[in-house]
């Protein structure tokens, strides 16, 4: 274990508002009110669709029967800028999108092709082989208007219990802290309802089912919740501290279950990876070396850490995007990148890595970058509106 001390960061973080304003990157404190959406964003509805009678738009239409069912390596996005998830051939960009809800934010899928999408309406149910939302399960917490931005009430983090009966999803609550609640995939509807921290960016299962994590970027932590007694308690992951409370930017964001062990892999500004272990809540720090604000996590069987890197807080001292590779063995090779990226995730073969453009923050693009993980070549792809969640189907 390599402990690094560079209280020179936190000095860099904490800068005045004025100055901190024009930096690229970056999580500071959540405003009272939801952030206006920027130019091409969905704006704001006042309620949800009834779940009962949803309303479901497939494009492009298909000419005759069903539409085709995606084929395998086919991506499916969240398009955080509208209301749908976007279908992406990696080769030649969108292929048709379905109508999910307000502001779709994290994505997860089922071996039966159903999509489950994390809304700030309710989590959206999706067959992606006839492109249609079965349902919208509305949640059992209250979060206030639907609206869109970075600040946004309802869904985020979003993950299936291995055996497919559960779904969890972590949602928001503006100005306060948030829920996790839990969907039976039978019925579509939400059955238990468990207080976690504040903004639960992401949420992850234990490979055997026992245990799921909800990450809170706001409060320095995550909720670990037993997945019987639904018994929750906190573990807190600050290894920069907490001093900046929500004026920080040093917090927690995605956070990738190892697969060898079951412990928690959490990346920090290029340059610390947080290793938690969940049962007893202790954290080792290892170095990291890309030195770049720091978001979407996501590891492959074999134990290989992606993680992507946003861009700089400190233009003149942090290094910009870059998707980070990271072996079990903690040896790093760094792919730049152009332009800020949210989450990723990876081909079934383990070749080719694919990043989304959205990002929560100004500075989003339109698009995900398909990098070639043995020549280092990225192919920026137009693919659906503001992108954040992805999955391979």
């Amino acid at each position: 274990m390599t402990k690094i001390r560079r209280p020179s960061r936190t000095a860099r973080v904490l800068l005045p508002a004025a100055v901190a304003g024009v930096l690229l990157s970056g999580c500071a404190q959540a405003d009272p009110a939801p952030a206006a959406a920027p130019a091409g964003t969905a704006t704001a509805t006042t309620g949800a669709p009834s779940p009962s009678a949803p309303t479901v738009t497939v494009t492009p239409p298909p000419s005759t029967g069903p539409a085709a069912a995606p084929k395998a390596g086919t991506l499916l996005v969240s398009d955080f800028g509208s209301d749908t998830v976007t279908f992406v051939d990696p080769a030649r960009g969108a292929t048709g999108s379905v109508e999910v809800g307000t502001a779709p934010y994290g994505l997860a899928l089922g071996k039966d092709g159903r999509a489950w999408v994390a809304t700030a309406e309710g989590v959206a149910v999706v067959d992606t082989a006839a492109r249609q939302r079965l349902a919208l399960v509305p949640y059992r917490t209250d979060t206030g208007p639907v609206t869109t931005g970075e600040y946004r009430g309802g869904g985020m983090g979003i993950a299936l219990s291995p055996d497919g009966k559960r779904v969890y999803v972590g949602v928001n609550v503006p100005g306060g802290n948030g829920t996790l609640e839990v969907v039976d995939t039978a019925s579509a509807k939400v059955v238990d309802v468990v207080d976690v921290g504040r903004r639960p960016f992401d949420v992850d299962v234990s490979r055997d089912g026992s245990a799921v994590y909800a990450t809170n970027h706001d409060s320095f932590d995550v909720t670990v919740v037993d997945a019987d007694s639904l018994a929750a308690r906190r573990v807190e992951v600050a290894p920069y501290g907490t001093e900046g409370g929500l004026g920080s930017w040093l917090k927690p964001h995605y956070t990738a279950v190892r697969p060898s062990d079951g412990r928690l892999l959490m990346p920090f500004e290029g340059e610390r990876l947080a290793v938690v272990d969940p049962a007893t809540g202790r954290v080792e720090i290892e170095e990291m070396t890309a030195n770049t604000h720091q978001h979407g996590a996501a590891v492959t069987a074999d134990g290989t850490l992606f993680a992507v890197g946003t861009g700089p807080i400190d233009p003149s001292a942090d290094r910009g995007p870059s998707l980070t590779v990271r072996s079990p063995e903690g040896v790093e090779r760094v792919y730049p990148l152009d332009g800020p990226h949210e989450d990723v995730a990876v081909s079934e073969d383990g070749r080719t890595a694919y990043v989304t453009g959205g990002f929560t923050r100004d500075g989003y693009w339109d698009g995900i970058s398909v990098v070639d993980l043995a020549s280092g070549g990225v192919k920026r792809l137009p693919a659906g509106s503001r992108p954040l969640g992805v999955v391979v189907l």
